[in-house]
């Protein structure tokens, strides 16, 4: 049976608290699923900002995308995570990930690993939070049972076993370190070669009793006539990918609404992805595209 999709927006920007949650209220309107924040200095506080989008709204909910593990002790997340998710009325989604971009760690004070310690740093973190979460004496109790559901964000095969064997949710960005440059630039994977990490993550998951849902991360929406011209654009920020990858790709979606539609379709056969998340920029053009693909 197939999954039905699920759409979010990561929220990157804070004006004021009224426009906050305007936005907030605007996603709802728009059909948005989960109202996601990031985890990155210069961007909103993720907790304070995802309780403040739960009592603007009501249907959606509300998830970190995601928390870098390596600002967090697991003890201090797991309050923050049952005190959320009790003021939000259960409605948290817990994103991880390793954390990749080295100048906020240095910014912060904080040490910084190399990719093995910092997996090593998120499964400690992913064990621990859920023997606290899941302990019935453990103070704030979490208002869902047994624990919010949790979305690991990741590429690398570490991570992927860690999604298959602790998340709800595996999400996927189709981005890589660039080879030689500073730690935290990221560069973008074909499509085939995602497909491939999909793929692994499959296998990983093999003997899981029920499949997890899988998310992307589009980094852009156009709405335009012109596909390749747009394509054309953002191969500048792409990686050496090519108009023709780029236009095959879940990062760009480009085209008419109709069009776009048929390429959140295409993608959910070729890669099983079913949870979609924008940027808050694409905000309105991808809300179009939910009430196409709600209407049809």
């Amino acid at each position: 049976m197939t999954r039905p999709f699920r759409f979010g927006v990561n929220m990157l920007t804070i004006e004021t608290g009224e426009a906050w949650r305007e936005k907030c209220r605007r996603a709802e309107a728009l059909g948005y699923d989960v109202l996601h924040v990031p985890d990155h200095l210069g961007m909103p506080a993720p907790f304070p900002a995802l309780v403040a989008a739960a009592e603007a709204t009501t249907r959606p909910r509300v998830g970190t995308f995601v928390l870098n593990a390596g600002f967090w002790n697991p003890a201090l997340l797991a309050r923050e995570v049952a005190t959320c998710d009790q003021l939000t009325g259960g409605r948290l989604e817990l994103g991880l990930g390793t954390g990749y971009v080295k100048a906020e760690h240095d910014t912060a004070g904080l040490p910084w690993g190399s990719p093995r310690e910092r997996v090593d740093h998120l499964e400690r973190t992913l064990i621990e939070l859920h023997r606290l979460l899941t302990d019935p004496e453990h103070q704030p109790r979490p208002a869902q049972s047994p624990r919010p559901p949790v979305l690991l964000g990741g590429n690398g095969n570490r991570v992927l076993r860690l999604a298959a064997r602790h998340a709800e949710i595996a999400a996927f960005t189709g981005g890589r370190q660039s080879p030689g440059a500073p730690e935290g630039t990221l560069s973008m994977i074909s499509a085939d070669a995602l497909e491939e990490r999909v793929n692994a993550y499959q296998s990983f998951a093999a003997d899981r009793e029920a499949p997890a849902e899988l998310n992307y991360l589009v980094q852009r929406v156009v709405i335009s006539d012109d596909r390749r011209a747009a394509a054309a654009e953002f191969a500048q920020h792409a990686g050496g990918l090519t108009e023709d990858q780029l236009l095959e790709h879940p990062a760009l979606l480009v085209g008419t609404v109709t069009q776009i539609a048929e390429q959140v379709r295409a993608h959910r056969e070729r890669f099983g992805f079913t949870y979609f998340t924008v940027l808050d920029p694409c905000l309105e053009a991808f809300g179009a595209v939910i009430a196409e693909l709600r209407e049809s």
